[in-house]
């Protein structure tokens, strides 16, 4: 999959998530509500991706 991006915005505030959860959303590099990221489709952030799947919103970036 090289050459693909997902588009990743934080929806929900980082506030009552255990500290794993927080620690992973700001890996991914967000650190305010509505902020949004581009990453490469890969497997390492797709595995993050789906421990905080209630807080995030991901769409492909064209």
């Amino acid at each position: 999959m090289p050459g693909k991006k997902l588009k990743i915005r934080l929806t929900r505030s980082l506030i009552g998530l255990s500290p794993k959860q927080e620690a992973t959303v700001r890996a991914l590099g967000l650190r305010r509500m509505r902020q949004a990221v581009a990453h490469d489709d890969t497997p390492t952030i797709r595995g993050m991706i789906a421990k905080v799947p209630h807080v995030l919103e991901v769409s492909h970036e064209a």
